[in-house]
């Protein structure tokens, strides 16, 4: 096996596995990139350290030298809801509390940087930006909508292509051309399919997916001494259809990549300690089937307001603006250590709380560690530590008034990857 063959070994793999994971942090946003950004509650828009950078700002790539990073993060979320009140209707839920399984991903990563020269870069990062999991296991009951196991299964992959240029000794700006990949599955929807333009397409239809192309801009660069800016902007990506549920998603199985804009501060305090701050922008108003209310009182169906419709239900999901703070330090030429605090309001009004069972992204705050340990003058070992304490959101059933539903989510993840430079 050559050299190069070996290199390609990495790539290849994570496309193999990642779209198999599913997660979900900010909204169903991840959030952090690569391992370092991580131990940074994900800040990094202006403060670039590795191939991976480019997921958050591709201007820093080029800074970045010849180098490639290869890593993963064990991600444990734990998803439930609570139902109180007594059933009095045929949309009532049973009351109490359910658990969805599956409560362990591995999410991998790679990212591979060469410069051309020394004011340019081309680089490659392969990472996932977001997903969601729920599965509500049915037991010997109706299950949660009375369609046996509930539960939705996302998962997105991102191929990030990026050249990077220096515009003078401390700015750059980047390009990264994006390849986008998601695969979608839910069960257990059966009983809505009187709400549905197309209840063939609506539920327990296997895994589909859907590819779209996309762009990040970003640039980067000191404004004063010891001072960085950093700002990136992505704008929609428009998927393909899910067409195996054309009946569930708006506008017959759209589920577009909604547009993120990031900015970032970097302070280096002095050449051993920075501080970052930055202020992230999601917009999950640019997707119909994310941003519409669930609510399906009253429609009338097959029409436009139904699941898979024109202008179809969706879950009823607010735009976000997370702020990220971190602060990185070192003790000496080995040992550099990160800490990081992200702060949000999740994006489920209480009126959205009933299809949003399947999908509780309530996080609103992350507290993170990490570090990296020098192995040689060439590698580095990273570490990350997450924690999302938990967090919730409570309103009334839709259908049924006599009852409250309480979505609560928090996680856990632990992150490490090996960089080599070259």
């Amino acid at each position: 096996m050559t050299k190069q063959t070996r290199g390609l070994q990495f790539p290849l793999i994570l496309l193999a596995v990642l779209p198999a994971t599913g997660w979900a942090t900010n909204g169903y946003f991840s959030h952090g990139s690569s391992i370092a950004e991580k131990g940074l509650a994900g800040a990094g828009a202006a403060y670039s350290q590795d191939a991976l950078s480019a997921a958050t700002n591709p201007a820093g790539m080029v800074w970045q030298g010849d180098r490639w990073d290869l890593g993963a993060a064990l991600f444990a979320p734990s998803r439930q809801y609570t139902v109180t009140g007594a059933p009095t209707g045929p949309g009532s839920l049973a009351p109490g509390s359910v658990e969805s399984e599956n409560e362990m991903f591995i999410i991998p990563q790679y990212g591979r940087n060469w410069m051309l020269g020394k004011k340019n870069s081309i680089g490659i990062s392969i990472y996932g930006n977001g997903g969601m999991n729920t599965e509500y296991k049915a037991g010997s009951g109706p299950g949660t909508f009375g369609g046996g196991t509930a539960g939705v299964d996302l998962s997105q992959l991102f191929v990030a292509t990026t050249f990077a240029q220096k515009m003078s000794d401390s700015a750059s700006w980047g390009v990264s051309g994006i390849i986008a990949y998601q695969r979608f599955e839910a069960t257990g929807l059966s009983n809505f399919g009187g709400f549905s333009t197309d209840s063939t397409k609506l539920t327990n239809n296997g895994t589909d997916t859907s590819t779209g192309i996309g762009i990040r801009l970003g640039v980067q660069g000191e404004v004063s001494p010891g001072v960085t800016l950093g700002a990136s902007y992505q704008p929609k990506i428009d998927m393909s259809e899910f067409d195996s549920y054309a009946g569930l998603f708006a506008e017959k199985g759209d589920f577009d990549i909604p547009s993120t804009l990031t900015v970032g501060f970097a302070w280096h305090i002095s050449k051993s300690r920075v501080f970052l701050v930055d202020v992230q922008k999601i917009n999950y108003s640019d997707v119909k089937s994310v941003s519409n209310s669930a609510s399906l009182l009253g429609t009338s169906c097959p029409g436009n307001g139904c699941l898979g419709g024109s202008n179809g239900a969706g879950f009823g999901w607010e735009d976000m603006t997370v702020v990220k703070l971190g602060y990185e330090w070192s003790n000496d030429d080995q040992w550099t250590w990160r800490l990081g605090f992200s702060q949000t309001d999740q994006p489920i009004p209480n009126r959205e709380v009933n299809f949003n069972i399947l999908a509780p992204g309530v996080i609103e705050q992350h507290v993170t560690f990490g570090f990296t340990r020098a192995l040689s003058s060439q590698s580095d070992f990273n570490f990350a530590l997450m924690i999302a304490p938990s967090s919730s959101v409570s309103g009334p059933n839709a259908n049924d008034s006599t009852q409250t539903i309480e979505l609560e989510m928090d996680q856990y993840e632990i992150a490490a990857s090996y960089s080599k430079r070259f």
